[in-house]
């Protein structure tokens, strides 16, 4: 670790190893944001420096149009939902001090798939419809799984079998729901459920950078300390002085929140919660959540999943959900065998 006076005669201490990873995963964010840009998917063919040129003010006319218009909405959705994303995970694998605890297994992301089902299906709504139901869902999920593992406070372990439940009960709701939908209906939850950066505009985009703008600085800022404690164990948190149940509210209120949103701008996009934050530790070798580390390296995962989605198939898309659910369920499968090896399951 090491220190930095400030110009007023404060230290900051940071840790260089963590500073090289945070920033080689925002220079890999950018870059692959730069090139799905350039690839777009479509039949108007871009280089990088086109890209470049038209960003900077520039290009052609037309380049500005596909670039600003329709082709940056999508990455900077990309980018966002998967920085999104993986500070959730982080908080919610800090406070539950497990590496499965991620909104994928809690139920979180079921809880925004069914509020997102619940608004196509039964009421019918578009977009907008779409997204507060999918930031609605998850809240009340959060809620539940809350109150259901309340017990003299909220154990880590309770929290993931009580989470574990809800998903299998909002998976079936989930189910149900798709089978009274009408053929359209269900294509569209369908496509939603895999997670898509499909046809993204700044209508998507903007209402994610402003949670983002809200909950980033009570996460990193009000809150990444005392979370830091609060891994270390309840009572040495207490002994330090950390109000322990209402940080754990505040930063599960915050990671519930932030999957919602993103889950409401690109669907319930799968593992990059979960991975991220561990693939940041391992990169770092740092303890405690490593929550902005794990926050540019899911930027990175989710534009270099949708760069590779939209090339991966050539003259055909997928949804970026098939490339995240692919890489994500091998490195689930290889992180179970690690832990049965250590005898921990």
């Amino acid at each position: 670790m090491s220190v930095v006076r400030t110009p007023g005669g404060r230290s900051v201490a940071y840790r260089p190893r963590a500073f090289v990873v945070g920033a080689a995963c925002l220079a890999l964010a950018l870059a692959g944001g730069v090139f799905a840009v350039a690839a777009g998917g479509g039949d108007y063919p871009l280089s990088v420096p086109d890209v470049l040129r038209t960003l900077a003010g520039s290009g052609h006319p037309a380049d500005a149009f596909i670039v600003r218009e329709v082709r940056l909405p999508r990455a900077v959705t990309a980018l966002l939902a998967g920085a999104a994303l993986a500070l959730g995970g982080a908080v919610f694998q800090s406070v539950v001090r497990n590496p499965l605890g991620s909104p994928d297994v809690l139920g979180f992301t079921s809880g925004a798939a069914t509020g997102a089902l619940t608004a196509i299906v039964v009421v019918g709504g578009g977009s907008l419809a779409l997204a507060c139901g999918a930031v609605l869902g998850g809240l009340l999920t959060g809620v539940l799984v809350y109150a259901l593992a309340w017990r003299q406070g909220v154990h880590g372990y309770r929290l993931v079998l009580v989470g574990i439940g809800v998903m299998a009960i909002l998976t079936g709701v989930n189910g149900y729901l798709l089978t009274r939908a009408q053929i359209v209906e269900a294509g569209r939850a369908v496509l939603w459920l895999t997670g898509s950066l499909d046809g993204r505009g700044w209508e998507d985009a903007l209402p994610l950078l402003a949670a983002l703008g809200v909950l980033l600085p009570l996460v990193l800022l009000g809150c990444a300390r005392a979370l830091r404690m609060i891994e270390m164990g309840d009572d040495t948190a207490y002994a330090l002085g950390v109000p322990v149940e209402r940080i754990r509210l505040t930063v599960l209120g915050c990671a519930v929140l932030l999957v919602s949103f993103a889950a409401a701008a690109a669907g319930p996009v799968a593992f990059v919660a979960l991975t991220a934050p561990q693939l940041a530790r391992r990169l770092t070798r740092s303890p405690g959540p490593n929550l902005l580390p794990s926050l540019l390296l899911g930027a990175a995962l989710l534009t270099l999943a949708d760069l590779a989605a939209q090339r991966v198939v050539p003259g055909h898309q997928l949804p970026v959900g098939v490339i995240t659910g692919v890489l994500g369920g091998g490195y689930l499968v290889w992180l179970l065998a690690g832990e049965r090896r250590a005898g921990r399951i």
